[in-house]
């Protein structure tokens, strides 16, 4: 999934207008009901796309399933094409690996589609770590001829209040830095450097999150990266190429990044490790211990993020892949493990019953603590975050109510 100077950009006030009609759209009840709308002709068109793209190579199923997918938003709408894909991924397991890749390439056909922002922006959903939200942020950086400081803090500006959507404030700053990485030509660096003129810490580190991952999507899968992003994309100059990845060196890109950067390159650094190593788990596991120390938990963390889909969310083979951390590590494994099962749903229940499952009381504390965390991320009120925390066993309630801010004491024997 991890520098630019201030320049004028000609389309700031489009990007100003997107932002503001993207904020009608921000209310989680209105987000609710649109992923409750049935769409009926997704089981269908799944079941031809299964029969059209199963069984060949990986790379033909992939240029099948994106060829088959992309022309949907068009003929169908967007929520047809989410439905579609979640409903292929039921049926193949290679969907439900590189859904969130797909889910990019539709939203990125939506944001070219020439209807307004909010609306689909709307039309989007929360399935595959909400990729289609972060394509609709990157169609928008392909008319854009330059970054400067005040288009890029008005693109996600809608967002910022306390009483804003954070979930939606969080999938617009992170589809920023994949937007920005794409409009740099894959030069992190300079995406980076993107990042950093939005004013709000936590608007940054997130932006940072969707560069690194965007790096290393373009870098693994060039031919999803060059389909989605670059049929329409302007072609900027923007100097030397980067090296995305080095074979060499398994802390690269974060062994040459500025200490800011750090927890957002190796929030991504295992997909970097296990590309490198064709998915060995241990392998990965004996990496992390070569980060910075400080910085190892977070390693742990990306890995677990990893082990999601390695072990297709099934929970006795994802605490097997986190055994393979050394046991001071292994709490931020299954971190990484539920963030993601919540992040693909975004239903909270995903989190807990993978947290019931999970051995050790210093793994299930810290797991239901991270389930809290999200928590806090998908509601904004702390009543609807208390009434969250309800739902957890009565014994790790504490955990979730400290992961979701609802508490400041943290639970005893918590893994700090």
């Amino acid at each position: 999934m991890n520098s630019i100077r201030t320049v004028t950009i000609a389309g700031a006030a489009a990007l100003a207008v997107a932002a503001l009609v993207l904020g009608g759209y921000a209310g989680k009840s209105r987000r609710e009901a649109a992923r409750r709308r049935a769409v009926p002709d997704s089981v269908v068109l799944a079941d031809s796309a299964y029969q059209k793209c199963h069984g060949g190579s990986y790379d033909a199923q992939m240029e099948c399933y994106d060829a088959f997918l992309v022309p949907l938003v068009t003929s169908h709408g967007v929520r047809t094409a989410m439905g579609t894909l979640n409903t292929l991924g039921t049926k193949d397991a290679q969907i439900r690996a590189d859904g969130h890749v797909y889910a990019h390439a539709i939203g990125i056909a939506a944001g070219r589609s020439g209807k307004d922002v909010g609306g689909t922006f709307a039309s989007c959903t929360e399935i595959f770590q909400s990729g289609c939200y972060h394509g609709v942020i990157q169609s928008y950086f392909e008319g854009v001829h330059a970054v400067d400081t005040a288009a890029v803090n008005a693109m996600c500006a809608s967002y910022t209040s306390p009483q804003s959507d954070q979930w939606l404030r969080f999938q617009c700053v992170h589809g920023m830095g994949h937007g920005l990485e794409m409009f740099y030509t894959h030069n992190l660096p300079h995406a980076l450097d993107g990042c950093d003129l939005l004013r709000e810490a936590w608007d940054r580190e997130s932006c940072y999150g969707g560069a690194f991952m965007e790096n290393i999507v373009h870098a693994t899968t060039p031919e999803h990266s060059a389909h989605a992003l670059h049929s329409h994309a302007e072609a900027h100059d923007h100097g030397p190429p980067f090296k995305a990845l080095d074979s060499t060196d398994m802390q690269y890109p974060c062994s040459i990044m500025a200490q800011r950067y750090l927890v957002a390159c190796y929030n991504m650094q295992t997909s970097v490790m296990l590309h490198f190593s064709r998915g060995n788990i241990q392998s990965a596991a004996r990496n992390c211990l070569n980060a910075p120390a400080t910085l190892r938990p977070v390693c742990f963390q990306s890995l677990g993020r990893d082990i999601s889909a390695y072990s297709r969310q099934d929970h006795v083979e994802a605490i097997r892949m986190c055994a393979f951390a050394k046991p001071e590590y292994q709490p931020w494994c299954h971190v990484g493990v539920v963030k993601n099962f919540i992040d693909l749903t975004a239903k909270v229940e995903d989190g807990a019953s993978y947290c019931r499952a999970v051995p050790g009381e210093a793994n299930r504390l810290k797991c239901y603590e991270a389930v809290g965390e999200q928590i806090g991320t998908l509601r904004n009120s702390g009543a609807d975050r208390e009434a969250a925390c309800m739902t957890i066993d009565e014994a790790y309630r504490e955990a979730c109510r400290f992961g979701a801010r609802v508490s400041t004491t943290p639970p005893r024997a918590r893994p700090s």
